[in-house]
C-alpha cells in the first residue's frame, strides 16, 4: 500500500461519498448559495444605483444653491447700487436746496444792505444840508457886511468847488 495510490474499496467509498455529498449540495445547498449570491448582487445594484442617484441629486441641489447664492449676490448688488444711487440723490438734492437757501438769504442780504446805504446815504446828504446850511447862514450873516468880501468869498466858494470835482 503506498500513500500516493489507495486502494480501490477506499477510492470507491470516497467517490461515492463525494458523490452523494455534492448531490445534496447541488439539490438543496448551491440554490440558497447561488440565490443568496445573487440578491446580496441584486443588493449592491440597487445601492450604487441609489448611491448614483443621491449623487445626482446632490449635484443637482448643488447647482440650486449656487444659483440662488449668484441670485442672492445680484440682487445684493443691485439693492446696494439702488441705496448708493438714493443717496447721492438726496445729498445732490440737499445740496441744491442750500444752495437755493444761500443765494435767496445772500440777496436778501444785499437788498437790506442797499436799503441800509441808501437810508445811511439819505440821512448823511440831509445832515450835510442842515450842517450847509447852518454855516452858509453863519458866513453869510458875517461876512456879507461888505461888497468887496461878498465877491471874495463867491470866488473862493467856486475855486473850492472846482478843486473837489476834480
Amino acid at each position: 500500500m503506498s500513500l500516493l495510490m489507495p486502494e480501490t474499496g477506499l477510492l470507491f467509498w470516497m467517490l461515492l461519498s463525494f458523490g452523494i455529498v455534492f448531490f445534496i449540495l447541488a439539490k438543496y445547498g448551491f440554490p440558497v448559495i447561488t440565490k443568496t449570491v445573487e440578491e446580496r448582487h441584486r443588493h449592491i445594484q440597487d445601492s450604487l444605483d441609489a448611491a448614483r442617484e443621491a449623487n445626482e441629486k446632490v449635484a443637482s441641489i448643488t447647482q440650486e444653491c449656487d444659483n440662488l447664492i449668484a441670485s442672492a449676490r445680484a440682487e445684493q448688488v443691485k439693492i446696494l447700487r439702488d441705496a448708493a444711487e438714493t443717496r447721492n440723490r438726496i445729498v445732490e438734492e440737499a445740496k441744491a436746496q442750500a444752495r437755493e437757501e444761500g443765494a435767496k438769504e445772500l440777496r436778501e442780504f444785499k437788498a437790506q444792505m442797499l436799503q441800509e446805504k441808501q437810508q445811511t446815504l439819505r440821512e448823511m446828504r440831509q445832515q450835510v444840508a442842515e450842517l450847509s446850511v447852518e454855516v452858509a447862514e453863519k458866513v453869510l450873516r458875517k461876512n456879507l457886511d461888505s461888497n468887496q468880501s461878498q465877491l471874495d468869498m463867491i470866488d473862493r466858494l467856486v475855486d473850492e468847488a472846482l478843486v473837489s470835482k476834480s
